[in-house]
């Protein structure tokens, strides 16, 4: 299946603001997309699955009130043990959801579920064994989770990854992990990837759920204050070293990996969505709250300025590393 990543010219940018759990929701969603960037929101973020589908219909209703808006996205965890998938994916086959991010496991019959009502499938994987399973059942790109993403991440160099899933599958690659710029779009784009997938970068914007507090550590932060740790809830993730003291936990106690990974005392953790707060590399990047659409058309021109310097680069000598400079300095 051939993917037009415009989608028909809707798409400004080759960007997915990406789902982020009690961050993400409808009003950004609509925000992005009606600046021609893709934005989306995940379906377990709801409380229940009637207030999934009243997010359904807040989305249509609000994309339907703007001219030629960018697609939105819904992201689907496919594993058995999320009880609500199959429920929550006929509610996005009702309304016919044209892009699912779909993660954790890779089932055959979510694809072709999604492909009947003439959806995409973008789906998470974290390791080249993981993009060839996902191609394999049926998904129509591979979101590269690479070290440095928010939340639940991946632990590979972004080089490494798209190299290594290139060897086995040809299928679109959106990169994601550490991106926060439209000079990292295009960066992501000569590497082989179709889009970047920003999370972080939008958590800071005015109509997303991340309360003040939190927000303000987001702009108070960089990269050096990410804490990477599987101990917490037994995944890779990266979180925010303030958060988690303010928690009462000690970072420099905490390893990055454990063996059951019990260490950590459950009371603790109990509130780990609501106190303990995670961003990824790119989290140095946030100076202020803005208005998602004005950060999207940043971002935009961003993009298109980096296109135009790496062009110019190209075409100078006198702005690139030749092979002569090369032997001189050698």
């Amino acid at each position: 299946m051939s993917i037009d990543f415009t989608f028909g010219g809707r798409v400004k940018v080759p960007l997915i603001v990406a789902p982020m759990f009690l961050t993400s929701n409808p009003p950004m969603a609509i925000a992005a997309c009606s600046r021609g960037v893709i934005g989306s929101y995940p379906a377990h973020a709801t409380r229940t699955r009637e207030v999934f589908a009243d997010w359904l219909v807040e989305t249509e209703e609000g994309l339907s009130k703007l001219e030629n808006p960018a697609p939105y996205a819904v992201n689907l965890v496919v594993h058995p043990t999320n009880e609500r998938y199959p429920g929550d994916l006929e509610l996005c086959a009702k309304h016919k959801v044209p892009v699912i991010l779909t993660s954790k496991g890779a089932p055959e019959d979510a694809f072709d579920r999604i492909h009947e009502w003439g959806g995409v499938a973008f789906h998470d994987v974290a390791s080249a064994r993981h993009a060839e399973k996902a191609v394999e059942a049926g998904a129509d790109a591979v979101i590269a989770v690479c070290a440095g993403a928010g939340g639940h991440t991946g632990t590979i160099n972004p080089f490494a990854l798209v190299n290594e899933i290139r060897e086995v599958t040809d299928k679109p690659i959106i990169l994601a992990g550490g991106m926060s710029t439209g000079r990292d779009i295009l960066a992501a784009q000569a590497m082989g990837a179709s889009m970047g997938y920003f999370g972080t970068r939008f958590i800071a914007t005015e109509e997303c759920l991340a309360d003040e507090n939190q927000q303000r550590v987001m702009i108070e932060c960089s990269a050096k204050d990410v804490f990477f740790s599987a101990a917490l809830d037994g995944a890779p993730a990266n979180w925010l070293r303030p958060t988690l003291i303010e928690a009462g936990l000690n970072p420099d106690e905490i390893p990055a990996y454990s063996a059951g990974m019990s260490v950590i005392n459950p009371k603790k953790m109990d509130g780990r969505y609501t106190r303990i707060k995670s961003a990824g590399h790119g989290v140095g990047m946030i100076k202020s709250v803005e208005r998602t659409a004005d950060l999207c058309d940043q971002i935009i021109k961003e993009y298109h300025a980096a296109k135009r310097d790496f062009a110019a680069t190209l075409a100078s000598p006198e702005r690139s590393l030749s092979t002569a400079s090369l032997e001189t300095s050698e």
